[in-house]
C-alpha cells in the first residue's frame, strides 16, 4: 500500500496535472512542478512550484500557467508556426506574442473558465516586470502590447493593471498603423495558418516588413509550379511512344544492329562527358570576382578556443534573477539573507567605509595653490602680515583624473558553494554594490550554474541521438543576471536573496561563464572595466567530464583567462574560497575561511583604485603568501 503524502499541496498538484492533460487533449503529457522557468519540452510540462502553504498567489499562478500552456498545446501546430515565422528578432517577438494570445483567446471561447486563470498569470508577469510603472513606449515592449491587444479584442476582457498599461501606451500607434486590419481578427482565430498570414500583415504595417523574409505561400506556389512543369516534361506524346515501341521491336528483331547502336550511343555519351568536363574546367578558370560565393564557416562557440565544443546550446539560458522566483519569494529569501548578515554588520560596515574612503580619496583630494582667485589660503596669511605689499593667495580644490569605471562580480553558483560560502558571497556582493554605487562606480552582479544535475536536456538529446564520442560540453547552462550595471541598487536589492533558494546551485562551467561576463563588459562604454571572479575551485560538470577528456573544462577556462589577459580590455582578478585558484588566475587571492572574503574583496578592489603601483603590489603580495 502506497504511503500517504503529508504535503497538503500534493492533492492540488495531482488534480491540476490531470485537468491540464485533459485540457491539452494529451493523456501522455508529463506534468512536473519546479523552480525552473515554466514551459513545455517534448511531452514534459513544467509548472511553477507550489509550497506546502499553498498561498493564493501560488495557486492562481500555477492554474494560470497550466491553462496557458495546455491551450497552446491544444490549439498550436508547430509546423505551421515555423513555416510562417519571420527571421527578424522584433518581427519574431510580435509573431510569437500574437500566436500565444490567439491560443488563449480560443481557450476563453471554448472553455470560459480558463480566462480568469490566465488573467492571474498575466497579472503576475506584469507585476514582476514592473509594467504598471511604465510611462513611455521606450520602456514598454511592443510585442507584449500587440499580444495583449489581440487577447483584449478577441475576448472582450479587461486586462490586469500592468498589462492594460502597456497596451494603452502602444494602442494608438498600433491602431493608426494597422488600420482596418484588426476588424477581421475574430474571423481568423480558428485557422492558425490564416492567423499567421494576418500576423505577418500586422508586422509589416507596424514597420517591420524588412524582417519578415520571403513569403512562405509564394515559395510553395513556385514549388508546385516547378513540380507540375517537371511532370509535364516527363509525360511523352503518343507519337513518341509509338517510335519507342517500334525501336523495341527492331531491337528484338536485329540483335546485331542493337549492339552497334549501343556502341554509338556510348561513344556519344563519352563525347558529351568530355565536353562537360571542358566546360567545368573553363568555370574553374573564371576570375575570382565571378566565382560562386561559398557560405561562411560557422562561428566557433568560443573565441578563446575555436576547438571547444558544445553539444547543444538550445537549452542554455541567460535569465534575470527576478524571472526565477516570484517577488514575494525573493523578499522572503532576502530577509533570510539579512538574518545571515546580522552578526557581521559591524565588520561589514567598517570594510564598506574603508573602501569608500579609499575610493573617494582618489577623486577629490588635491589642491592648486598661489592662485589669484578661489578660496582664501589661510596658510599663506603670515606672508601678508609680514609684508603688506604681498598679494593675497588663494587655492582651489582640483578634481583628479578618475576614469568612469564598471565592476562586474561573477559569482560561482555551484552546489559546492551551498551553505556559508554562498551566503558570504551574496553578502559581500551586497556591500560592494552599495559602496561602489555611492562612489559613482557602476556594478554588475552575475552568477553562473547549470539548469540541471547530470546533464539535463542536452544529455537526454545526446542519449537519444546515439551517444556521439566526445560531444563537448553536455549540460544546460544557466547564466543569471542579479544586477545590471545600469540598474540602481534599490531596485535589485532583493535579487541576491535568490542565491538562498533551494535547488538553484548545481554544476559550474567556469570557462563559458567567464567568457560571457567578458563579452558583456567589452560592450560597455566605461573607460575602465574590472572583472572579479569568486569561485571555490576548478570547473566541474559530471555529465561533460564523463564523456570528454578529464581536463576538457579546465583547459577551456585557462584559454579564456589567457584571452582576457592578452586583450587587456578588462582587468581580471579572482578570489578562491577554500581552494587555490592562483594556478588559473595571475592576480588572485586564496582564503581558507569564508569570513575573510569581505576583507579580501574590499582590499582587492581598493588596491585597483590605488594610484601608487607599489601599494597595488603590496596587496597583490597576499596572493603569493597564501
Amino acid at each position: 500500500m502506497a504511503q500517504k503524502s503529508d504535503n497538503p499541496a500534493d492533492p492540488f498538484k495531482k488534480a491540476l496535472a490531470e485537468a491540464t492533460k485533459v485540457m491539452a487533449d494529451d493523456p501522455e503529457l508529463k506534468v512536473s512542478y519546479t523552480v525552473d522557468p515554466s514551459g513545455v519540452s517534448g511531452d514534459a510540462m513544467r509548472l511553477p512550484q507550489v509550497s506546502r502553504r499553498m498561498t493564493r498567489d501560488e495557486v492562481l499562478l500555477a492554474r494560470g500557467t497550466a491553462d496557458a500552456l495546455a491551450l497552446k498545446r491544444r490549439y498550436h501546430n508547430g509546423a505551421t508556426h515555423a513555416r510562417y515565422a519571420p527571421p527578424g528578432d522584433m518581427a519574431r517577438e510580435i509573431y510569437e506574442a500574437m500566436e500565444t494570445a490567439r491560443c488563449e483567446a480560443m481557450g476563453a471561447r471554448d472553455m470560459p473558465g480558463t480566462a480568469g486563470n490566465i488573467d492571474a498569470k498575466i497579472a503576475s508577469e506584469a507585476l514582476r516586470r514592473g509594467y504598471a510603472q511604465v510611462k513611455d513606449t521606450s520602456d514598454a515592449p511592443l510585442a507584449e502590447a500587440a499580444g495583449y491587444l489581440v487577447r483584449h479584442l478577441a475576448t472582450g476582457r479587461t486586462l490586469p493593471n500592468g498589462a492594460q498599461n502597456v497596451m494603452d501606451i502602444w494602442r494608438p500607434f498600433i491602431e493608426q498603423q494597422v488600420g482596418t486590419s484588426l476588424e477581421t481578427l475574430n474571423e481568423r482565430l480558428a485557422d492558425q495558418a490564416d492567423f499567421a498570414r494576418f500576423a505577418r500583415q500586422v508586422i509589416s504595417e507596424l514597420g517591420y516588413g524588412d524582417q519578415l523574409g520571403d513569403d512562405p505561400d509564394d515559395i510553395e506556389d513556385e514549388a508546385e509550379e516547378q513540380a507540375e512543369d517537371s511532370q509535364d516534361d516527363q509525360q511523352d506524346p503518343d507519337s513518341t511512344g509509338q517510335d519507342d515501341n517500334s525501336e523495341d521491336e527492331e531491337t528484338e528483331a536485329s540483335p546485331e544492329r542493337s549492339q552497334d547502336e549501343t556502341q554509338d550511343s556510348s561513344s556519344a555519351q563519352v563525347s558529351m562527358d568530355e565536353s562537360a568536363e571542358d566546360e567545368l574546367s573553363d568555370e574553374a578558370e573564371m576570375p575570382e570576382g565571378e566565382a560562386p560565393l561559398e557560405p561562411p564557416p560557422p562561428a566557433p562557440v568560443s573565441e578563446a578556443d575555436p576547438d571547444y565544443k558544445v553539444y547543444k546550446s538550445d537549452f542554455d539560458e541567460e535569465i534575470l534573477a527576478e524571472d526565477l522566483a516570484e517577488p514575494i519569494e525573493l523578499e522572503r529569501l532576502r530577509a533570510y539573507l539579512d538574518q545571515q548578515l546580522e552578526p557581521l554588520k559591524g565588520a561589514v560596515s567598517r570594510l564598506a567605509n574603508k573602501l569608500q574612503r579609499r575610493l573617494q580619496a582618489q577623486q577629490n583630494r588635491s589642491w592648486e595653490f598661489d592662485l589669484e582667485e578661489g578660496i582664501l589660503d589661510a596658510g599663506r596669511l603670515a606672508r601678508v602680515v609680514a609684508n603688506p605689499t604681498t598679494p593675497l593667495s588663494f587655492k582651489i580644490e582640483k578634481d583628479t583624473e578618475f576614469r568612469d569605471t564598471v565592476v562586474t562580480l561573477l559569482l560561482d553558483n555551484s552546489g559546492s558553494m551551498r551553505g556559508r560560502p554562498i551566503s558570504i558571497a551574496a553578502i559581500c556582493a551586497d556591500v560592494l554594490a552599495r559602496t561602489l554605487e555611492r562612489c559613482n562606480v557602476k556594478v554588475e552582479i552575475l552568477g553562473f550554474t547549470t539548469r540541471a544535475w547530470k546533464g539535463g536536456q542536452s544529455r537526454e538529446t545526446w542519449l537519444n541521438d546515439g551517444r556521439e564520442q566526445q560531444p563537448g560540453r553536455l549540460n544546460d547552462l544557466r547564466h543569471i543576471i542579479y544586477k545590471g550595471a545600469d540598474a540602481p541598487w534599490r531596485r535589485t536589492r532583493a535579487n541576491l536573496g535568490l542565491m538562498m533558494k533551494e535547488g538553484l546551485l548545481k554544476e559550474n562551467i567556469d570557462g563559458e561563464a567567464l567568457e560571457w561576463a567578458h563579452r558583456r563588459m567589452v560592450g560597455r562604454p566605461e573607460a575602465r572595466k574590472i572583472l572579479m571572479v569568486i569561485s571555490d575551485g576548478a570547473p566541474v560538470d559530471d555529465s561533460t567530464l564523463s564523456v570528454n577528456p578529464a581536463n576538457f573544462l579546465e583547459k577551456h577556462l585557462r584559454d579564456v583567462i589567457a584571452m582576457v589577459e592578452k586583450r587587456r580590455q578588462v582587468e581580471l582578478l579572482a578570489i578562491g574560497i577554500g581552494h587555490d585558484v592562483t594556478r588559473y588566475y595571475d592576480r588572485a587571492v586564496t582564503i581558507t575561511d569564508v569570513e575573510q572574503l569581505a576583507g579580501a574583496m574590499t582590499e582587492q578592489l581598493a588596491s585597483l583604485f590605488d594610484s601608487d603601483p607599489r601599494a597595488r603590489a603590496r596587496v597583490m603580495g597576499i596572493k603569493r603568501a597564501s
